[in-house]
Formats: structure tokens, sequence, C-alpha cells
């Protein structure tokens, strides 16, 4: 199966990632003291550097001879990475990324998202690239993934810092759209965990927005695929993009998300959600934001 990427998809997934590049470096640089805590875990600085790290990871696999991350042992690390593994792995790379200068930082990463620009400018944004887990994502999906790494990361930063940060929900879209869908249509490789306690019986769950297709995913028989048009569901999962994101990576909790009706959750079977989601989920154990403050 490919990963089908319509051309409007494609020029809104460019346009978005230079809009959230922009915003992001320039909150990065106005803030008064980059050490200052964005998450429990990451200050400001940290955060920064870690968007960083996978904006120079883009470019080693968007752009023909660029340079490795200067991360011992990387390529092997990032093969057999998983979703409950990620966390780890991003620990070990901030190791080797060690600036903290808020405007060095701001340079780097705009100079990175630059070139992931111009080396894709005239690729087939369907063009299948080798991800973590040794899954594959459409060209169009990995722009998507650093779209919403800069909007979920910017969003901490901002939260800490007690400024404004809008998240398009036609932008936070792209992350499902483009990349966790494309990825599906492709290969999740290991990504993945199915390692982990399935489901009795094959649960097929129907996600549906205003900005994004409606698509339905079955979890069964260990493995996880997406189901052709009129495929009967249980659960039903209605969500506003932006903050499906936000909750998808630990920033908000469910009850916050079901309050605000910014994940509506039905159908006629929905208590079979949870054991979908234990192994269908997204890393977010790690980068809750800090407990001090609003």
């Amino acid at each position: 199966m490919t990963a089908a990427v319509p051309q409007d998809s494609w020029h809104v997934v460019r346009t978005a990632l230079r809009g959230a590049d922009e915003r992001f470096r320039a909150m990065l640089v106005a803030a008064p003291d980059a050490g200052a805590p964005a998450t429990a875990q990451w200050s400001i600085a940290e955060s920064a550097a870690h968007v960083l790290s996978i904006a120079q990871l883009y470019v080693f696999l968007l752009e023909e001879g660029a340079e490795p991350l200067p991360v011992p042992g990387i390529e092997g690390i990032l093969s057999t990475t998983n979703v409950d593994t990620v966390a780890d792995v991003n620990d070990y790379v901030l190791r080797y990324f060690t600036e903290r200068d808020a405007a060095v930082l701001a340079e780097r990463l705009g100079t990175a998202v630059g070139r992931i620009l111009a080396a894709t400018e005239h690729t087939d944004p369907r063009t299948p690239v080798r991800w973590l887990g040794d899954s594959l994502v459409p060209v169009a999906g990995v722009l998507a993934h650093l779209v919403n790494e800069l909007l979920v990361h910017g969003w901490d930063i901002a939260r800490a810092l007690r400024v404004p940060w809008p998240m398009p929900d036609e932008h936070a879209a792209l992350y499902w759209e483009l990349f966790f869908l494309g990825m599906l249509r492709l290969e999740y490789g290991a990504l993945l965990n199915m390692s982990l306690k399935m489901p009795r019986r094959p649960t097929a769950v129907q996600f549906r927005s205003a900005f994004t297709t409606t698509e339905t995913i079955v979890l069964g028989d260990g493995r996880v695929w997406i189901a052709p048009p009129g495929h009967p569901h249980d659960v039903r999962v209605w969500f506003r993009p932006a903050r499906f994101n936000l909750l998808l990576f630990g920033r908000i909790g469910t009850a916050h998300a079901a309050v605000r009706r910014d994940v509506v959750v039905g159908g006629p079977r929905p208590w079979r959600l949870p054991g979908f989601l234990r192994v269908v989920h997204m890393p977010n154990g790690r980068l809750a934001p800090p407990r001090t403050g609003s």
C-alpha cells in the first residue's frame, strides 16, 4: 500500500513547518532564562536542543550526503526503538547535544529546517523514508512529525513563559494524517510494541475530526492495519487535532480532554478502547508539564 499525499497537504505541511519553526525560534530567543524548566525533566534550552536533534536527524535522512548525528551507535539504536523506549533514546541523544545557548540553538534549528525544506522541494511527498523502529514514513509524514515536535515542545516552552502559543488544528492534524496514517499504510516495523498484552478479540476504532479523513484502525491477530471504507467499528473517537496531540503526548489528561470535549468517545463498544490504546499509543510517559506554575 502507498501513502497517499494530496498536493494541497504537501503545501500545507511545508508552510506549517516554516511557520512553526519561525515562531518557535522567536519565542526561544525571547526567553529571559533558557535554563528555566519547560517540563518536569527538561529546561527550555534542553527542549529546544531535543527539537534540534530531531531536525538534524531529518537533515541526514532527507538531504543527500548530509552528515549523520554526532551520537555513537545512533543508527542501530534508532532501528530497534519502539514507542515505549523513545524516551530513553531521547535522553541518550540529548547527552551529545550539549549546546544550551538559546540564540545558538535557534540559529542551528533555523538552518536545519531550511536544509530540510530545500532538500525536499522537488521530492515526491509519498517517497518512503526509513524511520524509527525500522518503520517507513512518507517524506510528507517526516515533515509533519517535525511540525508536531515544534508545536508540542513549543507549547511546553510557552506554558513555562506564560505566553500565547497558537496550535492551528489544520497544522496539528498533519501529524495524524500524514505521519501516523502514512506510516500504517507503509510499514510500522517494530515501532509499535507488539509484545504488550493484546485485546482478546480484534478491536476496530474509528477516528474522526473536521480536519482529517475518517479512518478505522484495527488491532488484532498481533498486527495493526487501516480497515477498508465501511468496515464496522467498536469504538468511535472524535477529536480536535491540537488538543488530541497534547493528550497523545501526555501534556493534558484524559479527564481534562473529555470535559472540554477535545476528545469524544462513543460507538457500540467504547469499553474496548483502553485495550486498543495499550498497544496503539504514542510516547507519553516522561515529559509531563512541571507541577509548579499555571
